[in-house]
């Protein structure tokens, strides 16, 4: 199934954190699905991140020209980027033990790459050439392991992704209040008028 990568999709703040999101639902078995069963969507992924992520990236164009190639690196990076940080949202901390496969999907990411990264104003290398997109998502998701970025993470009480609480006061809930913010305050609103409903009816 094609998929519409908008705005939306992009929420969690960070190149590692979207992709790890692209598996819905995680959680539920009876509506959970992953967007990178059909590895195409890789490369309309990479595309559409190249301009949603443009900041982070440093103006790098992400590129992914054999998806079917790439996929088993992509979701290797993409599945231990998860367990690890959904894990230290929970535990408030980074399991050691969770390292080690994180470690090795971050390698095997940046293995043939053949870039430089971490200069001043270019933290992804030369933005006048692209780099490979599973080199720059294992940039991204080492990242996360830097300042006080594991304090900020968050999973969406709504859909269950993970996302970067940026916000002053660090009181962040949801992921997208337009998207996950209003269906919570809907379903609310919905729940009260029932009860009041079946209140008056008694």
């Amino acid at each position: 199934m094609t998929v519409s990568w908008t705005p939306h999709r992009f929420t969690g703040g960070l190149l590692a954190l979207d992709t790890a999101n692209t598996v819905v639902l995680r959680g539920d078995p009876q509506k959970t699905f992953d967007r990178f069963n059909d590895p195409t969507e890789i490369a309309r992924f990479a595309d559409a991140a190249s301009g949603f992520r443009a900041a982070e990236l440093g103006g790098r164009r992400l590129e992914a020209p054999s998806p079917d190639k790439i996929a088993p690196v992509v979701l290797a990076v993409r599945e231990t980027t998860d367990r690890l940080f959904r894990g230290a949202v929970s535990k408030g901390a980074v399991a050691t033990g969770d390292l080690p496969g994180f470690l090795k999907a971050c390698a095997e990411g940046l293995a043939h790459c053949g870039t430089e990264i971490g200069a001043p104003g270019r933290p992804f290398g030369d933005p006048a050439t692209p780099i490979a997109f599973e080199a720059a998502l294992a940039i991204s998701a080492l990242s996360l392991l830097q300042g006080d970025t594991v304090a900020r993470l968050r999973i969406c009480p709504n859909c269950a992704w993970l996302f970067v609480d940026r916000s002053r006061n660090s009181s962040r809930l949801w992921c997208d209040m337009a998207v996950c913010g209003n269906r919570q305050k809907a379903s609310r609103h919905y729940r009260r008028r029932t009860a009041a409903r079946g209140t008056a009816n008694v």
